[in-house]
């Protein structure tokens, strides 16, 4: 039984909970459990908080349990979201002593809702890096094949969903970085619109590409955890002061009508056959159910990544400047070079990647009047093995963390919000993922079409087998 529930979505544990099949505590023991059990492979969690979820636990009422679909729900948070009273280490040895003053917004949020936080989860140090790996904390491991990588920056928050010890968590994306460790271990992520979720008390990687992000079993948990922390915080200053919809209420059978956006550059070059074979089979299935495809052809974005990097390390230096003079023997290596780069860059080049960073969002934008949503791999490659350092696919080299990352990055920079799920298990017995990306703060849209996929038996994918 311990197992099963493990697996389970948040509604179907939510009905169990309202049935009182089951109590919040128990809930609690059930995922602490399997924390204990897995996290030493899996390199999930940094810091368990399974004292204070029991003590949240005991005490919530019938009353409690009304607030909102996650109420009595636990689930974890990458550790770069403060928690009032617990270390934010955001995977690093330069924060060994950051305890929280406070809640970070989406954190708040939660507590409101009444959802049980259980622990901080392992990542990239400072959100640095694809791959996740850390040399402090170990690098986490993919639920489906422990000897490759679960991807990052939010590696953990992966890992924690994939390996069952919580049934949902939050990341951040600032390139991909809950996007595409979601779609390597079998999950849904989503990185809605920026601005659309504060990213107040959350450890800052690049403010213009930051954005806060969601991991959950499906489409339909995805959608509750949004409307939760989706709103408005005047601190932030990237923060929308827009409504916040009924996510879960746009989720129907019907996406007749819908004009999906087919890329004729980028998005399908240099991919795992096997992968686009499954994008093929997503295509046929969407257009039985009365969507069209329609072709749109991308800026380019030949020099998309070397923009994000321009805009990335400058801001990064900026926002570890007052740590380096005292703690800069603490940076790992990885992050450490990376601050360097950023020290090499003139204001020049930066005001020039900003300037870039724009003309997408209003290029991308545009491929909106013709289309509603765009679907594209959510990744060109499987989870690769650990310590991979680069991959070949058609005759090109290219660094592994670009790869994880290559489909997903640009989203970052035009905003747009973009979901990534699996749809199909490739041969070598990994999960492959598809993303779709939509308008600005039409997330509904992004969700409703997900919905339609993933509630057609062809693209659903088996659990991992991580208990022998």
């Amino acid at each position: 039984m311990t197992n099963e529930i493990a697996f389970e979505t948040v509604r179907a544990l939510k009905s169990r909970l309202d049935t009182r099949e089951i109590t919040p505590t128990e809930l609690v023991e059930v995922f602490a459990e399997r924390i204990a059990r897995h996290n030493d492979q899996s390199k999930a969690f940094i810091t368990v908080t399974d004292k204070t979820a029991r003590r949240v636990a005991e005490v919530l009422t019938r009353d409690d349990l009304e607030r909102s679909p996650f109420a009595g729900i636990p689930y974890a948070s990458k550790d770069l979201f403060d928690i009032e009273g617990v270390l934010t280490s955001a995977g690093s040895r330069v924060f060994h002593d950051r305890i929280a003053t406070e809640d970070a917004f989406a954190i708040a949020q939660m507590r409101e809702a009444n959802g049980i936080n259980l622990g901080k989860t392992n990542l990239h140090e400072f959100a640095y890096g694809a791959t996740g790996e850390n040399e402090v904390f170990g690098t986490c491991v993919n639920a489906y094949d422990p000897s490759r990588l679960a991807g990052g920056s939010s590696s953990g928050s992966a890992a924690a969903v994939a390996f069952g010890m919580v049934p949902a968590s939050l990341g951040t994306d600032t390139g991909g970085s809950v996007r595409a460790p979601a779609a390597l271990n079998g999950l849904v992520g989503l990185k809605p619109t920026i601005g659309r979720v504060p990213t107040t008390g959350v450890v800052p990687y690049s403010w213009t590409l930051d954005h806060v992000g969601i991991m959950t079993r499906d489409v339909a948990d995805c959608a509750d955890l949004l409307g939760i922390i989706a709103g408005h915080d005047p601190r932030d200053p990237g923060s929308q002061n827009l409504p916040v919809e009924d996510y879960a209420a746009a989720l129907d059978d019907d996406i007749s009508g819908l004009r999906i956006g087919i890329p004729t550059n980028f998005y399908y070059e240099r991919t795992d056959p096997e992968i686009l074979a499954a994008m093929e089979e997503v295509k046929s299935f969407v257009t039985t159910k009365g969507a069209s495809l329609v072709p749109v052809t991308f800026p380019d974005l030949e020099h998309s990544r070397a923009v994000s990097l321009t805009v990335q390390m400058p801001e990064a230096l900026s926002a570890h400047s007052a740590y380096l003079q005292d703690r800069g023997e603490l940076y790992g290596q990885d992050f450490r070079a990376g601050l360097a780069l950023g020290q090499t860059l003139l204001a020049e080049h930066y005001v020039r990647a900003k300037r870039f960073v724009e003309l997408y969002r209003q290029e991308t934008n545009a491929l909106f009047d013709e289309v509603d949503l765009i679907l594209t791999p959510a990744t060109p490659e499987i989870a690769q093995k650990l310590g991979t350092v680069k991959t070949t696919r058609d005759g090109v080299e290219e660094a592994v963390g670009n790869a994880i990352t290559r489909f997903t990055t640009f989203f970052n920079m035009s905003g747009h919000p973009a979901l990534t799920m699996p749809c199909a298990m490739h041969s070598e017995g990994l999960p492959i993922g598809l993303q779709l990306v939509g308008r600005y703060f039409e997330e509904g849209t992004v969700l409703h079409a997900a919905f339609v996929i993933e509630n057609d038996g062809a693209f659903s994918i088996p659990l991992p087998n991580v208990d022998g």
